[in-house]
């Protein structure tokens, strides 16, 4: 790609970045009817003294900011995950949407920057990174998984020179730890066999912190958070994963059904790693676990595929280096870009179950044909 088309195309890019980013900053009027309202008002609860689980106070809160549905919105992540509403308990929700909306790109701009860097700064591809859809569904949803993402992306970076470090980064992905199932057996594995006790250590630090504030505020939220758990299974029904796919097609009231993809995707990633684990390094088989551990997991959305961009990106660098075309992503992105954005496919449709699967399915393909491409040593001017 010659530097002009390089330069034109980042352009393009970050023009509708842009665009996306003031779209999402200007439509606070909105604000109650995104996942973001969830974390508002479990904010608002905990900040007050009150249960961030209780349904009836926070359909209360919801309807307050112009949420329309009749049954609340409840933020379902684990209590720990409440240190990052805790802040949106300080503020109004118009006010809290647009700080939220800026802490969420800078997230995946971070995560992004950071994945360009240590893979060579290869071109300008990583730009294609802030077109993925559901970076952009998570943008617009005001999704956490931006979050995940980056802390993802820093135990990456991470787990080698600075374990303690990279441990305290997994806390991040434990605020949706039915995204990692397999990613997360064969961490455990990973740590215990070759004794890099001080991850473990650091995310047990970093999880103690993370409870501490909430736990201060309101001591029975542990007590608080199970009947969200019980609740939950009867939404997962909708659910655009192969898991609920799987479940609805062979017993829509086995709810144990929806675990099964999981598990043998855990029964998967054993022989994987056994068969890896001389050479096992978590930038390269540590992305192959992630894109099959969030194709098989029990509760998904297109936002929460986010987590998956560093897989997508790697696969980007290494065709390009390899002299290899990656326009099958650009199709696949394009088809769920245009679903979302103009053709307006909520994020809830089950339109989207085959995203995860064409992920996994295009890394697998893209990797299996660059295994030997070099990565650029050094950025492109």
């Amino acid at each position: 790609m010659s530097s002009f088309l390089r330069k034109l195309a980042a352009a393009a890019i970050l023009s509708v970045g842009v665009a996306i980013l003031a779209w999402v900053i200007h439509d606070t009027d909105n604000a109650g009817n995104k996942d973001f309202t969830s974390y508002w008002a479990a904010g608002q609860l905990l900040v007050h003294g009150s249960n961030p689980y209780n349904a009836a106070d926070v359909l209360r809160l919801e309807k307050s900011v112009g949420f329309r549905p009749d049954h609340p919105l409840i933020m379902r992540n684990p209590p720990y995950a409440l240190l990052l509403a805790l802040p949106l308990g300080l503020v109004g929700a118009k006010t809290g949407t647009v700080l939220w909306s800026l802490l969420l790109v800078g997230a995946i701009g971070l995560s992004v920057r950071i994945l360009w860097a240590d893979n060579g700064r290869p071109h300008d591809l990583h730009l294609f990174g802030y077109m993925f859809a559901p970076a952009l569904a998570c943008l617009r949803m005001g999704q956490t998984a931006a979050f995940i993402l980056l802390g993802l992306v820093l135990f990456l970076r991470w787990y080698k020179q600075r374990p303690l470090a990279a441990g305290a980064c997994l806390v991040l992905l434990a605020i949706k730890p039915h995204l990692f199932l397999p990613l997360g057996l064969i961490l455990l594995l990973w740590i215990l066999l070759s004794r890099r006790y001080q991850i473990a250590l650091g995310a047990v630090l970093a999880m103690a912190a993370a409870l501490a504030v909430p736990m201060l505020l309101d001591h029975t939220l542990w007590s608080d958070y199970r009947p969200v758990l019980a609740d939950a299974s009867a939404e997962s029904q909708l659910m655009p994963t192969v898991s609920s796919l799987f479940r609805l097609i062979v017993s829509p009231h086995a709810t144990w059904l929806q675990f099964l993809p999981a598990l043998a995707g855990c029964i998967w990633a054993l022989f994987y790693f056994y068969r890896h684990r001389a050479d096992w390094e978590w930038n390269e088989h540590g992305l192959t676990l992630l894109v099959v551990s969030v194709m098989v997991a029990p509760y998904a959305w297109l936002a929460d595929e986010i987590v998956v961009l560093p897989a997508m990106l790697l696969a980007i660098f290494r065709c390009a280096a390899a002299g290899r075309s990656f326009a099958g992503f650009l199709v696949l992105n394009g088809i769920a870009l245009a679903a979302m954005l103009f053709a307006g496919v909520p994020q809830d449709s089950g339109f989207y179950v085959w995203t995860p699967v064409a992920w996994t399915a295009w890394y697998v393909w893209a990797r299996s044909r660059t295994r030997s491409a070099a990565l650029c040593a050094s950025p492109v001017a």
